[in-house]
């Protein structure tokens, strides 16, 4: 499988302190898209189940792990590897949040039944850049969220109707990794800061 980043705790991208796992790997070329790096498959991100989840266990003994947030990316280019990952991280927490570029019509069928089944919120569409507007935990206004468990239903549309996009930095040991739902003018605001602080030249 071809994962391209862990990062724990993730606040921004569902309830509670999440563990995020970036999928690499996307076909939908969506234009003003937060990781395109991540667009492509690549040797370095090669990985096993095995090994990411004795991450997880290894951040689950000593920190809570409210829920799982898996976008990418888009994990559903990586079927096999959401079969091995979902029901081991259920076992951890039952709150699993996922974000695809397809259409959850695209994506409900027979054949993915046993994936969906371990989906507690599915986030589906591609991003469209014209219509981000600020939509809590979407990029853009076309996207939908699909509660598919319905024992946290009441829990999760709570969570909705209060919540507001927020962005956390990541130190890694490369730079930094901004996650959450930025708005369209993110890059430039970012690029004129930086700018400012004399951290980049022109």
């Amino acid at each position: 499988m071809n994962i391209a980043r862990l990062l724990y705790p993730v606040r921004v991208l569902g309830p509670g302190n999440r563990m995020g796992i970036w999928f690499a790997g996307c076909t939908h070329g969506c234009r003003g898209c937060s990781n395109p790096e991540l667009w492509q498959m690549q040797k370095k991100y090669e990985t096993t189940a095995e090994h990411i989840l004795e991450i997880v266990r290894s951040v689950a003994a000593s920190s809570p792990i409210d829920g799982f947030t898996i976008t990418g990316g888009d994990p559903f280019l990586q079927k096999d590897a959401l079969r091995i990952l979902l029901p081991k991280l259920a076992e951890i927490s039952e709150d699993i949040l996922v974000y695809t570029g397809f259409d959850y019509e695209e994506i409900n069928t027979g054949e993915n039944r046993d994936i969906l089944d371990f989906i507690t919120v599915l986030i589906d569409g591609k991003y469209i850049e014209e219509r981000n507007n600020n939509c809590f935990l979407r990029g853009s206004d076309n996207q939908r969220i699909h509660i598919l468990q319905k024992n946290l239903e009441k829990f999760y549309l709570n969570y909705l109707s209060s919540g507001r996009n927020q962005i956390q930095n990541f130190r890694t040991s490369d730079g930094f990794i901004s996650v959450g739902i930025h708005n369209p003018d993110y890059s430039r605001e970012l690029h004129e800061r930086l700018l400012k602080k004399g951290i980049i030249r022109v």
